[in-house]
C-alpha cells in the first residue's frame, strides 16, 4: 500500500490485496492467500487466468512478431477481423482494432461525425468510457461533473424508456448508444422490446445505432455480443474486455453502409491490432467455440440466477449470462464486498446496495456453488439477516 501511494497517481484510491498469480478463477496474493476470481478483471478473464491457449498463442507470437503497426498487415489482424464479421453475420461489416472499450466507443463517436450531424442520444447512469468523448457519452454525473465542459450535443434519457428515445432521437441526431444490458449501473437489462424500438426510431430518422457490447460481449451474455436476443442489426459494434482474453483490445465494427465512412487518415491507433493481443483474441475464440462455453454459461448462469435469489437480504437478481447484478436491502454493498473478500471471494459494489459478478466463462459449477455458499454467509454476517 506505502509503495503504490508514493508511486502511483491517486485515481483509483490505494488497493488492499497485491495480486501476484492466477490459474482458471483462482487468484493468489503476495501473503499466499487466495481468492475465488468473480469479478475476473471486470468481465475481462473470459477464460479467467493463465488459459493454456492463451498462454500458448501469445507466447508463440511474442517470439516470432511483436509489434508492426498498422503501416503494415500482418495475418492475426486479418483473420481476427474475419472471424468479427462472420461473427456479426453481415459479409460487409468492417473492424476497427484499438486497444480499450473507451477508445472503440471513441471511434464510434467519429464514425458518427461523418454522417454530418453531431447530434447524440445516449443514458442515463450509462458508461462508455472515460475520456473526454467516451465521457460525454457516459450518463454518470458523478463521473463527468469534475471535468465539465465535454463535448456538446449529447442529450441523456432513461434507459429502458422507449417513449422518452422516440422523443429525443431527430433527424439531427447522429447516433444512438446503448448498452445491451447496463454493466457499470449495476447490470440493468431492458424491457425486450426496447432495443427493437430504437432500431425503429433510427431508421426513421437516419441515426446510426450502436451497442456498446464492451462488457456483454465475447460470450457473457450466453451469446456473442449480448444484443442477439433482439432479432436487431445495429449500425456500430464496440467491444474490448473479454476481446483479448486480458490483453488490452478493442475493437468499433461498422456494418452496413456504416462500414464505407470512414476514408483513409480518418482514425487511427499505434497498437491495434497488436499482433500479440490478436493473437490472444484468436486464441480465446477458438476456446470458446471448442470447449463449448456459451452453453456452459448458460447452465451457470441459471444455477446462480436461482440460487443467489434465495439469500435472505436479497431483493432482486438479474441479468444474463455471466454478466449478473444483485441488489441488497441495505446501503451495505461496499461492506459485503471487503466481507467476501476476507472469506476468498473477489467481487465488485458499483452502488451502495448493488452487487455486480463476472466471473470467467468456464467457472465450473463447483466453483459457483463454493460462490453462492461464501456469499451467502457474508450476507448474512454483514446484514445480520
Amino acid at each position: 500500500m506505502k509503495r503504490w501511494q508514493k508511486a502511483l497517481q491517486d485515481n483509483y484510491g490505494t488497493p488492499t490485496i497485491e495480486l501476484v498469480s492466477g490459474r482458471g478463477s483462482v487468484v493468489t496474493d503476495s501473503e499466499g492467500a487466495t481468492y475465488l476470481d468473480f469479478l475476473a478483471g471486470i468481465a475481462t478473464n473470459v477464460l479467467g487466468h493463465a488459459h493454456p491457449a492463451i498462454v500458448k498463442a501469445v507466447s508463440t507470437q511474442v517470439s516470432t512478431l511483436g509489434h508492426v503497426s498498422n503501416f503494415y498487415a500482418h495475418p492475426n489482424a486479418l483473420e481476427l477481423a474475419e472471424k468479427l464479421q462472420k461473427m456479426t453475420g453481415d459479409k460487409n461489416a468492417r473492424i476497427f482494432f484499438c486497444n480499450s472499450g473507451a477508445e472503440a466507443n471513441e471511434a464510434a463517436l467519429k464514425l458518427s461525425r461523418k454522417t454530418g450531424k453531431y447530434k447524440i442520444v445516449a443514458t442515463k447512469e450509462s458508461f462508455h468510457g472515460r475520456t473526454m468523448g467516451a465521457l460525454s457519452l457516459t450518463g454518470q454525473p458523478s463521473k463527468r461533473d469534475p471535468f465539465k465542459p465535454l463535448i456538446k450535443g449529447v442529450k441523456h434519457v432513461p434507459f429502458g424508456d422507449s417513449a422518452a428515445m422516440k422523443r429525443a432521437i431527430t433527424k439531427k441526431t447522429a447516433m444512438v448508444i446503448v448498452e445491451p444490458i447496463m454493466g457499470e449501473a449495476g447490470v440493468i437489462v431492458p424491457p425486450s422490446d426496447y432495443l427493437k424500438n430504437l432500431r425503429t426510431y433510427c431508421d426513421a430518422t437516419g441515426a446510426l445505432l450502436v451497442f456498446d457490447c464492451v462488457q456483454t460481449g465475447m460470450g457473457r451474455s450466453g451469446d456473442w455480443f449480448g444484443y442477439e436476443y433482439s432479432g436487431v442489426k445495429p449500425d456500430v459494434i464496440t467491444l474490448a474486455k473479454g476481446l483479448g482474453g486480458g490483453l488490452p483490445l478493442g475493437a468499433m465494427i461498422a456494418l452496413g453502409s456504416a462500414s464505407t465512412l470512414f476514408a483513409a487518415g480518418d482514425h487511427g491507433s499505434t497498437f491495434g491490432g497488436n499482433p500479440i493481443a490478436t493473437a490472444a483474441a484468436l486464441a480465446v475464440i477458438k476456446a470458446i467455440e471448442k470447449e463449448k462455453i456459451l452453453a456452459h454459461v448458460v447452465k451457470v448462469s441459471e444455477l446462480l440466477l436461482a440460487e443467489l435469489a434465495l439469500i435472505p437480504g436479497v431483493t432482486e437478481v438479474r441479468g444474463a449470462g455471466l454478466l449478473i447484478g444483485l441488489t441488497i436491502d441495505k446501503p451495505v454493498a461496499k461492506a459485503l464486498t471487503k466481507r467476501c473478500q476476507q472469506l476468498g471471494v473477489l467481487i465488485n459494489a458499483p452502488g451502495e446496495s448493488t452487487i455486480r459478478i463476472a466471473p470467467a466463462l468456464n467457472v465450473s459449477l463447483k466453483q459457483a456453488e463454493k460462490f453462492i455458499g461464501i456469499f451467502s454467509q457474508a450476507v448474512k454476517e454483514t446484514m445480520n439477516v
